[in-house]
């Protein structure tokens, strides 16, 4: 597979400029980046939560976990993880475990943590578990433009 159908369309309308990154089948975005050989603090990991209206994508580096109580202060509502049917419904194209951080594309909020902001370059998950998305730093902020943007996460180690 290369990318999902819906991201590429989404990123190809925006007239954004991306290269993928081919790479042995992993399990976790961390891994992924340890795979394709990319600094895992500009490899973006979504992670789908779910409240009481629907759903957001939560977006951190991969070398970083959500603080769960953080962003729910932040987004001012109980929130939960997305269970794999819920990922599956909102994310058609994905496999799960490998959804992109692009939530327009999918009609899903974005919520970007701040560690992220100003990165020169991003690498992300393009909807399965061989292929990375890149794109310039300023791409990707044009591609999530509208998140949310907050400090919600640490260094996992």
């Amino acid at each position: 597979m290369t990318i999902a159908n819906r991201l590429k369309d989404f990123i190809d309308r925006k007239g954004i400029s991306y290269d993928t990154v081919e790479h042995h089948r992993t399990a976790t975005s961390r891994q992924s980046a340890i795979a394709a050989h990319v600094p895992g603090s500009i490899m973006a990991k979504s992670v789908v939560v779910h409240h009481d209206r629907g759903y957001a994508l939560a977006v951190v580096p991969s070398t970083h976990r959500i603080e769960l109580a953080t962003l729910q202060d932040v987004m001012d509502k109980p929130l939960g993880l997305a269970s794999e049917d819920e990922v599956v419904s909102l994310f058609g194209d994905c496999d799960v475990g490998a959804v992109p951080p692009i939530g327009a594309a999918y009609d899903v909020p974005v919520v970007l943590d701040e560690s992220l902001g100003d990165a020169p370059e991003i690498y992300f998950e393009g909807g399965d578990h061989r292929t990375l998305v890149h794109v310039s730093g300023k791409d990707f902020r044009d591609l999530t433009k509208g998140a949310r943007q907050a400090r919600f996460s640490h260094p996992a180690y």
